[in-house]
């Protein structure tokens, strides 16, 4: 009997709760129509927060080599914006799945105005080249990275990209900069890419220069959307600057050896021609 009481009372309970949600959402639903946004202003919200300063702009794109092609794409950090700015949004993550080799991330994005929502999920490795798990503290880390990324993913799926992208060509050509302060904007790059244990020669390897006067300020673009994809946890440092430079000096060694053996093999050849 007082089995009985308790699953009619567990029952209750989640049906509550369930009922307290769905009328938060018909008020926010119901808020959003009577306040709907204005394109105009979200656009002009966008431009103001993104474009705040160079900093702020440069940290709203990242870039990822893959395969030998450069991918660009807005950061987390420009979701974020776009976001606040679109308002009339509830955005949720959420950890999913961890099986022991990858944990998965849940985003989930409703627009109250149009109804329309999003659900996206984010995978992310949890085990390294050597196959052990990470540690409880980068599990953390990694799925904090995961759902950023998923908050991400879902958020510019539901916001319209032929709304955002005349805003977001414009935040890309601020940080861009200009050929005027250039050396200044080469030399806080390089401090900061420091701060990732990133050396000046891998830098200058992975924008395939000899000297740091030669990176131009779509290289710098590039570097600093490889750094801010690094900090959301699309990549590692390894993966962008550490690996690509060992395999090209290995290569390199390769060449070297092959071209000196064909000598030698000449040289013999020649030799024997004489005799």
């Amino acid at each position: 009997m007082e089995q009985n009481q308790l699953e009619v009372q567990s029952v209750s309970s989640a049906e509550m709760l369930q009922a307290i949600d769905r009328a938060e959402i018909d008020v926010q639903i119901a808020t959003a129509k009577k306040y709907p946004r204005n394109i105009n202003e979200v656009l002009n919200a966008i431009r103001t927060y993104a474009q705040m300063d160079i900093e702020t702009a440069q940290e709203c794109f990242y870039s990822l080599s893959r395969a030998g092609n450069t991918i660009e794409g807005v950061s987390v950090r420009f979701a974020e914006i776009v976001a606040g700015a679109w308002g009339n949004l509830r955005v949720a993550t959420r950890i999913i799945g961890n099986d022991g080799k990858t944990i998965t991330a849940q985003g989930v994005c409703h627009d109250l105005q149009t109804n329309v929502a999003v659900s996206v999920e984010v995978k992310r490795r949890i085990t390294g080249k050597d196959g052990r798990t990470f540690s409880e503290d980068m599990q953390v880390v990694t799925g904090n990275a995961a759902s950023a990324i998923a908050f991400r993913n879902a958020v510019m799926k539901v916001v319209p990209k032929a709304i955002t992208k005349k805003v977001t060509d414009e935040v890309k050509a601020v940080a861009i900069g200009t050929t005027k302060d250039i050396e200044t904007r080469r030399k806080a790059l390089i401090d900061y890419v420091k701060k990732f244990s990133v050396t000046e020669e891998q830098v200058l390897f992975y924008c395939n220069v000899k000297t740091i006067e030669e990176i131009d300020n779509q290289m710098l673009f590039d570097l600093r959307g490889a750094i801010n994809a690094i900090n959301e946890g699309s990549t590692t440092v390894e993966e962008v600057f550490v690996t690509p430079m060992k395999e090209a000096q290995k290569a390199a060694i390769a060449a070297k050896k092959a071209e000196g053996a064909q000598d030698k093999a000449k040289a013999a050849m020649a030799q024997t021609v004489k005799q």
